[in-house]
């Protein structure tokens, strides 16, 4: 059978995007920002999996406001890398794994939740800056990636409580999967930040850091944590982070084993968490 072997969390800004597609990476100021996924990029060619199957926020790209589902699951073979107003990132196009997918949506439906199928769309920084950090400048991703988009732009969003579920079911779902595949489930967005109105630029340290700790210690509470909380600590934005719990829900119930740890700020005016996290 299928299994998750590990997750990985991250911020997806895109200035950190651009600053790696414009060879701004070795700058002062971006400098300590990549040192913290040295350890990161290693280990993933350390440990390549065969299927990642990633969870993001689309950024009205491949979604606009005339239809927002709640979770959208990719399962095409590929997926172009959007225009997202100054041209595509230029970084390779993505391939996916439509069995793995299919058979993910076929399980967490069946599960009684709702996803929605999607054939064809582009993917935006939301899943290719991850991506990037993670891999570096490469000529093709290391493997297949399913993408699987949360609405967390337009409210009503999805619970915590019901991305922590949702991961669970996910997890069942890889482990139905009659292939020995090694998988790896990603969790972006987020930390704390605001990006509009009289708070534009909130980084909020003291709330991340406790966030990190909750979320590899205590995940299944964290996952109470109602919306308002993440606004009013974390900022308007700072409710991406929801999404991390279905990466986290899609772990083994033991405590995982923490292999990297990385806090920084700002990058733009962002704050940037990374987590990597081992199933025993």
């Amino acid at each position: 059978m299928a299994r998750i072997t590990a997750s990985v969390y991250t911020s997806h800004v895109p200035a950190i995007g651009a600053a790696l597609d414009l060879g701004k990476s070795q700058e002062p100021y971006w400098q300590p920002l990549f040192r913290g996924y040295d350890y990161s990029r290693q280990w993933l060619r350390d440990n390549r999996p065969d299927v990642i199957f990633l969870v993001y926020n689309d950024h009205a790209t491949a979604f606009s406001l005339d239809l927002i589902p709640t979770f959208a699951i990719g399962t095409a073979a590929d997926y172009a890398v959007a225009d997202e107003g100054w041209g595509p990132r230029p970084v390779p196009k993505v391939i996916g794994h439509p069995e793995l997918a299919s058979h993910i949506a076929q399980s967490v439906i069946q599960d009684d939740f709702d996803l929605t199928i999607v054939n064809r769309m582009d993917v935006d920084h939301g899943l290719t800056v991850p991506l990037s950090l993670m891999c570096g400048q490469v000529d093709a991703w290391p493997c297949p990636v399913i993408p699987f988009a949360v609405n967390v732009v337009q409210y009503p969003v999805p619970s915590g409580r019901r991305c922590f579920n949702l991961g669970r079911a996910i997890r069942k779902a890889v482990q139905s999967y009659d292939e020995p595949l090694n998988v790896q489930i990603w969790g972006t967005g987020g930390m704390s930040h605001q990006l509009q109105g009289p708070r534009a630029g909130l980084i909020n340290r003291e709330w991340d850091q406790r966030f990190l700790d909750r979320l590899i210690a205590e995940p299944a509470a964290l996952a109470e944590l109602p919306h308002i909380d993440y606004v009013r600590e974390a900022g308007s934005e700072g409710i991406e982070l929801v999404m991390w719990l279905i990466a986290r829900g899609a772990m083994s119930d033991a405590p995982p084993k923490v292999l990297h740890r990385f806090y920084h700020v700002p990058a733009s005016n962002t704050a940037v968490g990374h987590l990597i996290l081992e199933n025993p």
